[in-house]
């Protein structure tokens, strides 16, 4: 889990919907208020699956859609506010201030999709999670950026454990 600069890593295989969903109620196990985690993946590389099974997991029961239009979907979870965010459609990161999500404090879960497009105005993330499509499968890749986490994968990976968590 560890790479040779000691970057805290996880990589999966994910073999279909089902296992998409499953990653994504394993994140939902070691999610905390004030996390911010940065989906990265072409168009249909599962990110809202991952976003649905996490929802699932929390025991969020409701519709779970892709927050393309609306650029986010927030969801009232007995432990945090979660904001999906998906950035596809903003032209200028400036717009990521003149929605006003700016002001999302420390109450609440972040989830990006497409971070890049408000790239200078973000949050840094805690946790980069990096989808890719490889055939009819998927590979999913989690980057610690922050020392949370580092926890957080630490905890959900449990084959590397850090004394410091």
């Amino acid at each position: 889990m560890h790479s040779s600069d000691d970057t805290v890593r996880c990589h999966r295989h994910l073999a279909d919907e089902a296992a998409t969903l499953a990653f994504g109620a394993q994140l939902a196990q070691s999610l905390t208020a004030g996390m911010t985690l940065y989906l990265e993946g072409d168009l249909g590389a599962g990110k809202t699956t991952l976003v649905r099974g996490l929802l699932r997991a929390r025991g969020y029961a409701g519709r779970v859609k892709s927050p393309t239009y609306t650029l986010t979907e927030i969801y009232e979870l007995p432990e945090f506010e979660l904001y999906h965010f998906d950035l596809y459609r903003l032209h200028d990161p400036r717009e990521w201030l003149d929605a006003g999500f700016r002001d999302i404090g420390s109450h609440a879960v972040s989830l990006i999709e497409w971070p890049d497009k408000a790239a200078g105005w973000l949050a840094e993330p805690d946790v980069i999670v990096r989808l890719a499509i490889t055939g009819d499968t998927r590979e999913v890749e989690c980057v610690a950026v922050s020392p949370r986490g580092t926890c957080f994968l630490e905890t959900m990976c449990t084959s590397c454990q850090s004394p410091n968590c």
